[in-house]
């Protein structure tokens, strides 16, 4: 096929229609460059449900192995447990997935070994050159002696049991948990990951079925969990989760089926990493995380670290300040234990323990971790990005009291609230987060903001 590469090859992934945008003969030419610019001897491969996954990855895995490279196929998996099985196995890995976007989509995230994000700045813009090298006849694909082998290994019980000797769940109270897999992963990894654990668990669309027959993969969009909240609720349960496609990100409904805020989650996993690490250690989070975040991190004794949004940005700065956790506001969730990499299911067991280890309902126990009042990312289709930033800027610079920063589009700051605006890198668009000391605040704040934005 011809392909136009640069739509599909983004900052951290591969990513695109299949087949009108890539197909299996580009997923073999990508196998081919992975291996050649990791120079590894072997790799790991994994997939998720999606209808045109095993083929993608079967072609990667013989693309790679005609460079001469050993392939092991964990066949259907998580994106965690693949990155677990890139850490174990301390092997480069490829995760055929597109995580939350709609069925006809399909893409492939790439880590060195050890789990290691591959990115642009990190081997993917040379894997691209590379692929139109040889789709333009510009350089012939380079041929090995001998062809590397094609092996299977199932990992799903060494995955589940490395999360659970991170966590211990054994002494918990008994709990009931509604888990919402949205025909995603979730539905092959959570039955693992929970049997045995004093969980009744109440299983939703755990069919594994990349057609999506009941609601997106795609718990942060709230539509998407509102069969969850009702399940909650109607079954009396303690607590619900939901996962999103590839199940690398988990979201939490509280008893009464109201959403638990990444934010509120983050502050709780960080309370409790640094418990474990003696009141010591760095938590990064990004800068549109709430102000909850950083706060707790300090009343625990651990040093908190800001930086962009995004995760190679994370997992950079985890690796470099030796940071023991990191969160985002989009529910992914990264752990030093766990390679630096994101996992949703680590995160989940964890507020599971923080639930089971004492008497009260969820509501009660994130009440601490929830202070500020947030508006959720809004999205802003604007003709020009940078036109809009300049404007909030002119607004805002030099007004006493108010500080602004470019970390990461604009944040515009004072002692009572903030908000963020950043540009999409995809889309013409601007997103918006705004959080203040008080709901009224807040809402002022965001619609000061969005005036301008959609002025």
């Amino acid at each position: 096929m011809t392909a136009d590469l640069s739509q599909i090859v983004k900052a951290y992934d591969v990513r695109g229609v299949v087949p009108d945008q890539w197909d299996e003969g580009l997923a073999g030419l990508f196998g081919a460059a992975f291996a050649q610019v990791t120079g590894a001897h072997a790799i790991v491969i994994g997939h998720d449900m999606r209808p045109s996954s095993p083929g993608l990855s079967g072609a990667f895995a013989r693309g790679a192995a005609a460079r001469g490279v050993d392939v092991t196929e964990i066949g259907l998996c998580s994106t965690d447990q693949l990155y677990y099985a890139s850490g174990a196995l301390d092997l480069p890995g490829a995760m055929f997935t597109a995580s939350h976007n709609p069925a006809r989509y399909n893409g492939i995230k790439m880590c060195r070994a050890g789990a290691a994000p591959v990115g642009q700045d990190t081997g993917l813009s040379e894997i691209r050159a590379l692929v139109e090298s040889w789709l333009d006849g510009a350089a012939r694909e380079p041929a090995a002696g001998t062809p590397g082998t094609i092996t299977r290994r199932d990992t799903l019980k060494d995955y589940a049991a490395h999360l659970r000797s991170l966590v211990d769940l054994t002494s918990i109270r008994p709990l009931k948990v509604v888990v919402d897999a949205g025909n995603g992963m979730g539905g092959h990894t959570v039955p693992t990951v929970f049997e045995g654990l004093p969980l009744t668990l109440v299983p939703m669309y755990f069919e594994l079925d990349g057609t999506f027959p009941n609601h997106e993969a795609n718990p942060l969009d709230p539509a998407n969990i509102v069969d969850l909240q009702a399940r909650v609720r109607a079954e009396g349960a303690d607590l619900g989760i939901a996962f999103d496609g590839d199940a690398d990100r988990c979201f939490v409904v509280d008893e009464n089926g109201d959403p638990v805020s990444p934010s509120a989650i983050t502050a709780l996993v960080a309370a409790r990493e640094l418990a474990k690490h003696g009141g010591q250690g760095t938590v990064i989070h990004n800068l549109i995380t709430s102000w909850t975040v950083p706060e707790v991190v300090k009343e625990n004794g651990g040093t908190p670290v800001r930086t962009r949004v995004g995760h190679s940005f994370i997992k950079a700065e985890m690796a470099t300040s030796g940071a023991i956790f990191g969160g985002e506001h989009s529910a992914h969730y990264y752990f030093a234990d766990f390679w630096n990499a994101d996992t949703g299911m680590l995160a989940a067991l964890h507020v599971l323990a923080a639930l089971g280890g004492q008497d009260g309902t969820l509501s009660a126990l994130v009440a601490q971790y929830d202070r500020y009042a947030g508006s959720g990312e809004i999205n802003s289709t604007v003709d020009d990005q940078q036109g809009r930033l300049a404007a909030i800027r002119s607004a805002y610079e030099g007004q006493e009291g108010v500080t602004l920063d470019d970390l990461d589009g604009l944040t515009v700051s004072t002692a009572d609230w903030w908000f963020n605006v950043r540009p999409s890198n995809t889309e013409p668009l601007l997103r918006l987060n705004a959080e203040a000391r008080d709901e009224a605040t807040m809402t002022r704040v965001r619609d000061a903001a969005l005036a301008i934005i959609r002025g």
